[in-house]
């Protein structure tokens, strides 16, 4: 994992804008890439060279987009028994896509916009929505809302508070992991965020369990 850190930061700065729609089309996929080392650092970057944080945040919610909907369409192609097969894999088990599934029915719309600021359901939601063929132009219009949401609060802690840690901490560009443990620790407005996504995770826990045959 630190390897992936390095190999992502190092990334995003050699290439701000080309990095930031790779890494976060990879995030919106199956592959671990944590989208707090990649739309922070970033808008700082952008910043600091003159621009502004909302390219940032256009292209990241793009990459996310671009990612979610290569999911969607292989989901579509391939139907859903592939995917529980090669879902062990990539962690993907057959009650995580059943949960997903009662999410996007019961929800439809709404479900994939929530679903975009769930921590670890947020990668996944491009599966299930893509097995029960939801319509696509609804999907994509609920993923860029909801990612451009997570991008926006990313990119705005990037440029106010990264800033600070960069000045004091001159290697901050070689140090991926002090960078990731500055953001998880100081920020608290993006604390209180993922706390409340956290709540919102376990409602989906619950609204998604299986129920029993009393009340099926």
């Amino acid at each position: 994992m630190h390897q992936i850190l390095s190999d992502v930061f190092s990334w995003v700065q050699l290439h701000v804008y080309l990095g930031t729609f790779i890494f976060m089309a990879m995030e919106s996929s199956v592959v671990p890439v944590p989208s707090e080392v990649v739309i922070p650092p970033a808008a700082y970057l952008a910043v600091s060279a003159g621009g502004g944080i909302w390219s940032i945040i256009l292209v990241g919610t793009a990459g996310s987009w671009f990612g979610s909907a290569v999911m969607y369409w292989l989901s579509r192609w391939l139907g859903r028994a592939f995917i529980l097969g090669f879902g062990k894999y990539v962690m993907i088990s057959e009650e995580k896509l059943q949960r997903a599934e009662h999410w996007l029915h019961r929800y439809e719309a709404g479900g994939i916009f929530f679903a975009r600021l769930l921590p670890v359901v947020r990668h996944l939601i491009s599966i299930p929505a893509g097995v029960i063929r939801m319509n696509f132009s609804t999907f994509s219009a609920m993923t860029i809302a909801g990612s451009a949401i997570w991008c926006t609060v990313l990119a705005i802690f990037g440029e106010k508070v990264l800033g600070g840690y960069a000045a004091s901490h001159p290697d901050w560009k070689h140090d991926p992991a002090g960078v990731q443990h500055f953001i998880q620790s100081q920020s608290h407005t993006l604390v209180l965020a993922v706390l409340a996504l956290c709540v919102l995770y376990f409602v989906f826990l619950k609204l998604t369990a299986k129920r029993g045959p009393a009340t099926a």
